[in-house]
């Protein structure tokens, strides 16, 4: 039988205020009562509290009882109290989605409890009031709807009330299927229905369409390329020289007029007054049609001219305004001028990202902001463990003293998406925690709550592997940004030094010593659950991908073992495709596939190109042991 110490540590979120009382415990029997009590006017409270206990188990006998609300203005919104005394189950909310996270917290102490339940007194409410997650479906994968509803219930129970699905070419719309053919778009059907499976949830589905920047995808079909910014190379603040138009002219009337027409056939498909006009990373902006403007008025202002035009067609069609900040910081002299009802969402995915300045900058400006840091999986494969847990609890730290009013975990699918799934559950579980109460959760047992929250009661050692999967790159000590070493071992030209730079065949064979470790792991762990078969799959490939980069550095590093490396990347590589292509259709659409399959193409062609150079004088041993083990 579990101890009360036992059955109170199931509880995720951990509430901020959690008080045993003497006796006990509580039997559930068919005579226990559960009473609800709530203001009867609290928007959709009888339904949610109606929907919500059913789920409880049949034993108990459910009792509402509708409050006026003066009886529970002393709470906070979203709050609850649950009480668990001898005579019975009372809790008190002061709305719907107090009244849900009670009973969601019930069912979680039911299920570890049995038969009976420990005698506690909770009171609990949110650091902040909207806890929301966005999901990246441009970067090549698009989830299925299963895969969507699945990951909806499980946010539900963290306690997340808003989601965003970051759209830049993947919504069906009509009269532009050129630009989202073979990228199996959301329909306004499917929107339709997961708005209205999240409401169900206490979930906010808010649409997301960028606006300026990352519009390659459109600019790059001939019947749009007259809205783009530059017409040749362009300079990219990382030094490198692009050719593929990404951001939109501002000059141009047609480029607003296209925008706004998107957001007349995506916006009705949405309940939430929202919407999330992106218009990040604007790169090109002053490199092309707008040079001369750009030099004569400032960047800055020409950047803010959009911006308000894209505020006034929102506004006017009874939405308001979230934006990314990243661009205004880079000119602060136009924050003043921001529209005062616009969100602005303070982005940045490194732990030592300048939070505290940035949200010092929008809240002197009377805007309304968020904070919102990353789960740090993309351009890793395995993630980023360490930088994700300093990122997440920094964002909730700064977010919480400069009162903003979000906090948004993204998740990023950059260079084809090919990190696994399980990879973001780490971050998104622990930005859900720290989302809702940082001072009861920065300090949980990661691991554990994955074993018990996503891979529904495994072993603890079910959410240490994946852990430690985002811990892979770290014998390197190379802290770059927003990407692993092993990323950029992958992602750059095969025997460029620039793509092995700090890797040494000590880190190396660090490196190789912790894949077998894992990988003997995997093999063995026992996991639960209804996916436990697709889970293993998903980690032992995430090992293979990542045995995979440590091997290419370790032959980029030893010319002369060069033409066998070769032979045996080949054939390795060719393995891990077949299986990321049957990984990728068990949980996301086919569309997208073949783009996030060209990034491992690109390196299966460098092997390619190596061995035809060499010709016969590779040496051609096939024993696949002798190199990757």
């Amino acid at each position: 039988m579990p101890s009360n110490a036992d059955i109170i540590e199931t509880l995720f979120p951990r509430p901020r205020r959690i008080r045993c009382r003497a006796g006990g415990p509580l039997a559930i029997s068919r005579s226990t009562t559960l009473t609800v009590e709530c203001p009867a006017r609290a928007d959709g409270a009888r339904a949610v509290v109606r929907a919500l206990l059913r789920g409880v188990p049949s034993l108990i006998r459910p009792r509402l009882r509708w409050l006026p609300a003066l009886a529970t203005k002393q709470l906070k919104a979203q709050a609850y109290q649950l009480s668990i005394r001898a005579d019975g189950i009372h809790v008190i909310a002061c709305d719907a989605l107090g009244a849900r996270y009670a009973v969601t917290a019930l069912v979680q102490l039911m299920k570890a409890a049995k038969k009976s339940l420990p005698l506690l007194d909770i009171s609990d409410w949110p650091d902040f009031p909207v806890r929301g997650v966005m999901l990246d479906i441009s970067r090549d994968k698009v989830p299925t709807m299963r895969t969507l509803t699945r990951l909806i219930d499980r946010l539900a129970d963290w306690r997340i009330n808003h989601l965003q699905l970051y759209i830049e070419h993947t919504f069906a719309y009509r009269r532009h299927a050129r630009v989202w053919r073979g990228a199996s778009p959301m329909t306004s059907a499917q929107v339709r229905r997961l708005d209205r499976y999240c409401a169900a949830r206490g979930i906010e589905l808010v649409p997301n369409q960028n606006s300026f920047g990352h519009m390659e995808r459109w600019l790059k079909h001939k019947p749009y390329r007259a809205l783009a910014e530059t017409t040749g190379p362009w300079k990219s603040p990382f030094g490198t020289i692009r050719t593929q138009a990404a951001t939109l002219n501002p000059l141009n009337p047609r480029s607003l007029k296209l925008v706004t027409g998107l957001y007349d056939q995506l916006l009705p498909n949405f309940t939430s007054r929202l919407l999330n006009v992106g218009c990040d990373e604007t790169f090109e902006l002053g490199q092309g049609r707008s040079a001369a403007e750009c030099k004569r008025r400032g960047i800055g202002e020409v950047y803010l001219d959009y911006l308000l035009k894209i505020h006034r067609a929102v506004t006017r069609r009874g939405r308001r305004m979230m934006f990314w900040s990243d661009i205004v910081h880079q000119h602060p002299g136009i924050i003043p001028r921001l529209p005062k009802d616009a969100v602005g969402l303070i982005w940045g995915y490194e732990a030592d990202h300048p939070f505290d300045a940035q949200c010092r900058a929008l809240r002197r400006a009377g805007l309304d902001f968020f904070v919102c840091p990353g789960t740090s999986s993309w351009c890793s494969f395995g993630g980023r463990t360490a930088n994700m847990l300093a990122n997440l609890r920094n964002a909730a730290r700064t977010g919480r003293k400069h009162g903003a009013s979000g906090y948004l975990i993204t998740d990023w699918g950059d260079y084809g998406h090919r990190q696994q799934l399980p990879v973001s559950y780490a971050g998104l579980l622990y930005g859900a925690g720290v989302a809702w109460c940082a001072g009861s959760n920065e300090r949980i047992d990661l691991a554990a709550e994955l074993s018990r929250h996503v891979f529904d009661g495994s072993s603890r050692r079910a959410g240490e592997l994946w852990c430690e999967a985002g811990r892979i790159h770290e014998p390197t000590r190379l802290n770059l940004k927003n990407k692993t070493p092993l990323f950029v071992a992958m992602h750059g030209d095969w025997l460029d030094p620039a793509s092995t730079k700090g890797l040494t065949p000590r880190n190396i064979d660090a490196m190789l010593a912790r894949l077998k470790h894992l990988h003997q792991s995997a093999l063995t762990i026992r996991l639960k659950g209804a996916d436990s078969t697709l889970v293993r799959r998903e980690l032992i490939l995430t090992i293979f991908v990542l045995r995979h980069a440590v091997l290419r550095a370790r032959a980029a590093l030893n010319p002369r073992s060069l033409a066998t490396a070769a032979r045996h990347l080949h054939v390795d590589l060719r393995r891990i495709m077949a299986e990321h292509r049957r990984l990728w259709l068990a949980r996301n659409r086919p569309g997208g596939l073949a783009s996030s399959l060209s990034y491992y193409e690109r390196n299966l062609k460098e092997y390619a190109d190596f061995l035809k150079r060499v010709g016969p004088r590779a040496r051609r041993r096939t024993n696949l042991i002798t190199v990757m083990d």
